[in-house]
């Protein structure tokens, strides 16, 4: 399958194709960090394509597929390097009460198999209301719970999984002045602000350190659910109706965490964009492919709107910069 549009600069390379026909041109070690979504047919249809992994007979043929996928991502992982999986479990039917599908299971196992390291596992919460809201889903209803909580379930998690390819990494991610930006619905207590780009010992930098337990807990529950990018534009008809884009706050940390500004984010199944609009907000340069059209003239869109939305790199002496001397 040939390449169907592109849209390259400086900063970003978008593909309309198939994103294992585009890996296979990609040097070795070339991708400092890959995040994506994989597309699960058994939550969503996305296209009739017969080359949408999402279209497959049985979990078995997916996996089969998937790992081609994977395989591909380790190769072009430098060691020591990351690749991000955002997930859930799927229930099995419709009613919400069904079994569970270990799906987070199976990509931990794949992925270890083919010689990734299972580093972490954080937990996006989702309220269940609005779960419940958006699903429908008959056992998160409160009358169930009334007349028969045995056929109640749970309003599941997102999961960003995260693996690291075996070996030494070569370039640390390094965060000299600590953690710059906070991307979550919490309010940064006042006091600290003062120590945003503290330059002295980084034990004191309480700014940063706030910012950093916030990211190191496995429940990521301060999320901003709805921060995601434009989406509507890009459905057609016949569409699943519960389309809802990787939230930006979720990629930020992992850009933040896991590579360095000017680094190459490469994300295989790009949707409306959110991977790459969020490696050139935070100064990456971004990969993207795309099997369906609409989703890539979407993503077009948005990753166009970050090079005007970017603000400038971010300089020490533009914040206040206290050092030990300061103390």
């Amino acid at each position: 399958m040939a390449i169907g549009a592109q849209a390259i600069t400086d900063q970003y390379a978008l593909y309309l194709g198939d994103c294992m026909e585009v890996m296979e041109t990609m040097p070795d070690e070339s991708v400092d960090l890959s995040i994506y979504s994989p597309p699960f047919g058994g939550m969503y249809v996305y296209s009739s394509s017969d080359r949408d992994l999402s279209n497959y007979a049985n979990s078995d043929d997916f996996f089969k597929h998937y790992e081609f996928i994977v395989r591909e991502l380790f190769r072009l992982t430098p060691p020591g390097r990351m690749t991000a999986v955002h997930c859930m479990d799927i229930p099995t039917g419709n009613s919400g009460c069904d079994n569970l599908f270990d799906f987070s299971g199976e990509i931990i196992r794949l992925h270890q198999k083919i010689g990734f390291h299972y580093v972490a596992r954080y937990h996006v919460w989702k309220e269940p209301l609005a779960v419940r809201n958006r699903t429908m889903m008959k056992s998160l209803h409160h009358k169930t719970l009334v007349n028969d909580s045995s056929r109640c379930s749970v309003a599941n998690a997102d999961y960003l999984l995260v693996f690291r390819k075996r070996g030494e990494n070569q370039v640390p991610v390094e965060h000299p002045t600590g953690l710059m930006e906070y991307a979550g619905e919490r309010e940064i207590p006042s006091e600290l602000l003062s120590h945003r780009g503290y330059t002295g010992n980084q034990i004191k930098n309480i700014y940063s350190h706030w910012i950093w337990r916030q990211y190191a807990s496995a429940f990521w529950d301060d999320v901003r659910i709805d921060r995601v990018l434009p989406f509507h534009e890009a459905r057609e008809e016949g569409d699943e109706k519960h389309i809802h884009p990787l939230q930006l706050d979720v990629i930020d940390r992992a850009l933040v965490l896991w590579s360095n500004p000017g680094e190459t984010v490469f994300t295989p199944f790009m949707g409306v964009g959110s991977e790459v609009y969020g490696a050139v907000m935070n100064n990456r340069k971004g990969i993207g492919v795309e099997l369906k059209d609409s989703y890539y003239r979407q993503a077009v869109q948005n990753v166009e709107m970050a090079l005007e939305d970017r603000p400038e790199p971010l300089e020490l002496f533009d914040f206040v910069g206290m050092t030990d001397d300061d103390l």
